[in-house]
C-alpha cells in the first residue's frame, strides 16, 4: 500500500510540473511577442514564437497522456485538461499573431499592438502564477484576486483593442484594414483565453477550499 501511495504522490506532482510548464511557455511566448513587436526586421523572431509553440504542443500532448493511464488525479481530470487545453489555446493565438504579420508582410509596428503584447505578458504571468499555486493553495483569496486580475486584463486589452479598430477604420485602404483587423482580433482573443484558465481556476479553488 505504501508503494501504491508513493505512485500516486509522484504522479500528482508529475502533471502538475508539466502543468507549470506549459505556464512557463505560454510566459515566455508572450514575452517574445512583445520584441517581435518591437523590433520586426528581425524575420527570425515568428520561428522564435513558432518553437515555443511547438513545444507547448508536446507537454499539452504528455498532459493527456498522463491523465490518460493515472487512475487518481491531483484534481478534477475535466479540469486539469480544461487548464491545460486553454493554456495551448493561448499559445496557438500568440503563434497565429506572430505568422500573420510575416504572413501580411507587415513591416511597421501597427499601433497598439506592442501595448496590447506587454499585456498578455501580464496576464500569461497571472496564469502562471496560479497554475504553481494549484499543488497547494495555502490562501483560496489569493488565488481568487489573481483570477480577478486577469479577468482586469482582459478589460485593458479590449480596451485597446477598440481603439485600435477605430483609429484603423479612420483609413481607407481596405487591404491594410483586413490584415491588421485579424491580427486585433487575434490579440484580443488570446486575452479572452487567458480568463478561460482563470475561470476553471476559480472553480477549483471553489470546488476544492
Amino acid at each position: 500500500m505504501g508503494q501504491w501511495l508513493s505512485w500516486v504522490k509522484s504522479n500528482e506532482k508529475e502533471l502538475l510540473s508539466i502543468l507549470d510548464n506549459l505556464a512557463k511557455k505560454a510566459v515566455e511566448t508572450s514575452e517574445e511577442l512583445v520584441v517581435l513587436f518591437s523590433d520586426l526586421t528581425d524575420t527570425d523572431q515568428a520561428n522564435k514564437i513558432h518553437k515555443l509553440e511547438t513545444e507547448a504542443d508536446v507537454l499539452t500532448r504528455d498532459i493527456f497522456s498522463e491523465l490518460n493511464k493515472t487512475f487518481i488525479t491531483p484534481l478534477d481530470r475535466e479540469d486539469m485538461q480544461r487548464i491545460a487545453s486553454k493554456i495551448d489555446d493561448v499559445i496557438d493565438f500568440m503563434d497565429g499573431i506572430a505568422a500573420r504579420v510575416y504572413s501580411y508582410h507587415i513591416t511597421t509596428p501597427p499601433p497598439y499592438c506592442e501595448e496590447m503584447a506587454k499585456e498578455l505578458v501580464n496576464a500569461t504571468k497571472e496564469v502562471e502564477y496560479m497554475i504553481s499555486k494549484l499543488q497547494r493553495i495555502k490562501n483560496p483569496q489569493d488565488m481568487i484576486d489573481h483570477c480577478r486580475n486577469t479577468s482586469d486584463i482582459e478589460h485593458r486589452v479590449d480596451d485597446l483593442y477598440r481603439e485600435a479598430i477605430r483609429e484603423l477604420f479612420k483609413t481607407s485602404d481596405a487591404i491594410e484594414i483586413i490584415k491588421l483587423k485579424d491580427i486585433y482580433e487575434t490579440m484580443e482573443t488570446a486575452s479572452d483565453r487567458c480568463v478561460d484558465v482563470a475561470d476553471v481556476i476559480e472553480d477549483i479553488v471553489l470546488k476544492y477550499t
